[in-house]
């Protein structure tokens, strides 16, 4: 399963739209996760017009009155993923995410909030932060594109207009 990974979009608050580039990047998902700070329903309608599209509550949605589910699990082949904004402070703290990915029982815990990307292995655990598409903060911006089969899982942040800049190969349990 191909699955979009997207966060921290604030559109209309901060952009005014989802890059173009996110749309022929997500062009094969067969899934999108958005980690929170939508903003607006229309992020959500337009990535579902791509994939179906499952989002969680970001500090950002609260305060525009949007009520998305805290956290979400779902499992692919033998890989269970976790879905959470990741409001630790201090923000990307990977060992607080890593003790929210243990209390949801994960494999995969997949974060947004700080606007920036990465891929970590931590204890057995891979901690994922597509960053953001509309407003990082001192990167590019970047999507993430991950890849569940039979084999395990492989992650990759693709920058907007740019090349793959990580990726990262990891073994379902």
């Amino acid at each position: 399963m191909l699955i979009g990974v997207i966060s921290d979009t604030h559109i209309p608050e901060r952009a005014t739209n989802i890059p173009e580039a996110v749309f022929e990047i997500f062009k094969d998902v067969e899934l999108i996760l958005h980690a929170g700070d939508l903003v607006s329903t229309t992020v959500l309608h337009e990535l579902e017009n791509l994939a179906p599209t499952m989002c969680v509550q970001g500090n950002m949605d609260r305060m525009y009155g949007l009520k998305f589910p805290k956290n979400e699990i779902i499992k692919v082949d033998d890989v269970k993923i976790g879905i959470d904004h990741g409001e630790v402070y201090p923000r990307g703290d990977t060992q607080q995410l890593k003790y929210i990915g243990l209390e949801m029982g994960v494999d995969v815990l997949i974060t947004g909030h700080t606007h920036v990307p990465f891929i970590k292995e931590i204890d057995k655990m891979i901690l994922l932060n597509p960053g953001s598409p509309t407003v990082p903060r001192m990167t590019d911006p970047s999507v993430m594109l991950v890849e569940v089969d039979e084999n395990g899982l492989e992650a990759e942040i693709i920058k907007i207009g740019n090349s793959t800049c990580k990726s990262l190969n990891f073994k379902g349990r």
